[in-house]
């Protein structure tokens, strides 16, 4: 109390300073003798002390601050008057009764204000008060926003009262309307329905919005009966509610008449300029389509961007595609609208799954007609869907076309999918492609066919004059080669070219694992003078790991290159390797931050008490980062030791 009192006096001081922090400190202290004068702070020009004053009322809040706040509703200013409703719209559920007491005041704006601020109380008080105000008030702007408040309140038991209020004047209804949907009770769906046969068209319109939201299935009966005779735009708004109530698969539940019909209202609301509506009707003719809905539906799509409308696409393409294998379909991949075609070829890429004979015998029969941007489109997905069947149209691929990007798939076909020994010949030119991307195809696929022949190739090319054949024929061999190809690669680990040595490296290990030792080969480029070659060495014996190992991984720990050095830490910590640590300690004064945080990492997976230590140490840093991961490594070795 006495605080409070002393509080009270800095609310009077005449330095603007001062009365700020005494309306903060009031707040703080929960001072509720301090409400009268904060609130009559909410009043001052003065934005620091309108903060104060709002801050600490809301801190403060109950009863005494909503009957403060509330006279403030009649300002003339109307920042105060926004200020002041805010802060009731959080507070006022502490006193209800005194926001109900203001929906019967004689001025329409205090109670157009109480029943906005009501919409906040989250009170069944408010609801019943609120309802009262929507079926009775005289001034049409509270019945509004009684109905507003009563949607965001989002309680059941106003639903009997909106339904009423739906015999309402247009503007109430629009507020009605929005209410009951989210609301969404069975009983409102009647009582919308009901309000159609006078409604404007913008209600209606509104209406069938609703009941599309609400979902209740028992509105779709009535709504089918209004279908034939609504205007164009409201029946399409009908088809869409009756779309997103039922589902496109439901729609199949319709009798045949029904179904019939209402695939013909589907056609028409594929034209209507509303991407919402035309969309629902894709989803519906998704499962009573046929023909002229493949059709409409491609020229929807055709007039998408392919990135900018990319998920809208993906949708309509998905629900295309559920039509099945039509007509329209194989007329769009040869159209001169290359978009069309494109969006054929996506959907039947889809339809393949259920068609794949067919889809693949139709891709084959007109690829030679088509552009070389859809036939680029067309390949790749006939590379994914053919089988063996489309093995010769391949090879006549591969005999007659120049482009790389099909020259890829077909290559990807015939040799990683089918390995298809008859086509080596073929593949082997493509090494010299002046696309890398098209050698690194032909590589792989000669690599998936493997066999006697391909790896004679292979050793020949190991000694080529041309750096990238050698660096090819290493890596196949790595792949595909037998033991005794360790001599080849033993050769390249002398190579001249740094990126050859490389994966000399990397196909030694992946040769000789299990069935040769591959140890000396690349321990012995640890001392490689390129980094590439030393950081590939340091990788494999950390993937491979051997307790031999461990003094080499602690010699890379030194290594002038700080990627070596990270690689050779991780290793160790991630075989746990207590030997190594203190070595590992004595690159925590390394002036790499990386490698710095990288041992801590690696500590904290070796654990042990000289790492515990060292890790408490580094905890006790003024350095934000390091403590931070010093932490994290501590927590980590607890956790295994619970373990």
């Amino acid at each position: 109390m006495t605080e409070c009192n002393e509080y009270l006096v800095l609310l009077k001081s005449d330095d603007m300073e001062i009365v700020r922090e005494g309306a903060f400190k009031a707040g703080e202290a929960g001072c509720i003798e301090a409400v009268p004068a904060l609130a009559h702070l909410l009043t001052a020009d003065h934005l620091g002390i309108q903060e104060a004053a709002e801050s600490s009322l809301r801190r403060i809040g109950g009863k005494p601050v909503v009957q403060a706040v509330i006279p403030l509703l009649r300002s003339d200013d109307a920042p105060v008057r926004n200020l002041s409703m805010d802060i009731l719209r959080e507070i006022g559920h502490q006193d209800v009764n005194s926001l109900i007491a203001l929906l019967h005041d004689d001025d329409p704006d205090i109670r157009i204000f109480a029943s906005d601020i009501l919409g906040s109380s989250q009170s069944l008080l408010g609801v019943e008060a609120l309802c009262e105000a929507l079926l009775k008030d005289p001034e049409v702007n509270v019945r509004y926003q009684a109905a507003v408040s009563l949607g965001d309140l989002g309680k059941e038991e106003a639903a009997v009262s909106l339904n009423k209020a739906m015999e309402d004047d247009e503007w109430v209804q629009y507020a009605v309307i929005e209410a009951l949907t989210k609301i969404k009770h069975s009983s409102s769906v009647d009582a919308l329905v009901k309000a159609l046969d006078k409604a404007s068209d913008l209600v209606a319109s509104m209406i069938i919005d609703a009941l599309g939201e609400m979902g209740n299935v028992k509105a779709v009966t009535m709504l089918l009966r209004r279908m034939e005779a609504s205007p164009t735009a409201l029946r399409n708004k009908i088809v869409k509610s009756v779309v997103n109530i039922l589902g496109g698969k439901s729609l199949t539940l319709l009798t045949s008449d029904e179904r019939e019909n209402f695939r013909q209202y589907l056609l028409a609301a594929l034209k209507d300029e509303d991407e919402e509506i035309q969309d629902a009707a894709i989803q519906g003719l998704a499962y009573v389509g046929g023909e002229p809905a493949s059709r409409g539906i491609l020229a929807i799509a055709a007039e998408l961007d392919q990135d900018r409308d990319q998920d809208r696409l993906g949708e309509i393409i998905s629900n295309l595609s559920k039509i099945g294998l039509t007509q329209a379909l194989k007329d769009a991949i040869t159209s001169d609208n290359v978009a069309l075609a494109h969006v054929a070829v996506q959907t039947m890429a889809l339809v393949a799954t259920d068609h794949t004979a067919e889809v693949c015998s139709i891709f084959m029969d007109v690829f030679w007609e088509l552009g070389l941007n859809v036939q680029r489109q067309l390949i790749g997905v006939l590379a994914d869907v053919a089988e063996q069947a489309a093995s010769d149209f391949f090879v006549g691929v591969l005999e007659r076309h120049e482009d790389g990007t099909v020259l890829k798939s077909a290559v990807e076909f015939l040799g990683v999918k089918m390995r298809n020994a008859d086509v080596v010949e073929r593949i082997f030119p493509l090494l010299e492609h002046q696309y890398d991307d098209v050698k690194e195809a032909a590589l792989e696929a000669l690599v998936a066919i493997d066999g006697h022949d391909v790896r004679e190739r292979f050793v020949t090319m190991s000694s080529s004059q041309e750096p990238i054949q050698r660096l090819m024929a290493v890596y196949a061999l790595g792949k595909v080669g037998e033991p005794e190809n360790i001599i080849q690669l033993e050769m390249a680990l002398e190579d001249d070219v740094p990126d050859i040595r490389k994966v000399a490296v990397e196909a030694v290990a992946q040769l000789c694992s299990g069935t040769c030792g591959w140890a000396p080969h690349v321990l012995g480029r640890l001392e490689d003078e390129n980094k590439d070659v030393r950081l590939a060495a340091v990788e494999i014996l950390g993937n491979c790991y051997d307790k031999e190992y461990l003094p080499h991984l602690i010699t890379a720990l030194k290594d002038e290159d700080d990627w070596v050095r990270i690689r050779a830490i991780d290793a160790l910590g991630a075989q746990k390797e207590e030997g190594a640590v203190p070595e590992l300690l004595e690159l925590l004064n390394s002036p790499n931050r990386f490698v710095v945080m990288k041992v801590i990492e690696s500590l904290g997976n070796i654990g042990g008490t000289v790492a515990f230590r060292s890790l408490l140490e580094i905890s006790d840093s003024d350095e934000y980062e390091l403590v931070r991961a010093a932490e994290d490594a501590i927590m980590k070795i607890q956790d295994g030791q619970e373990n």
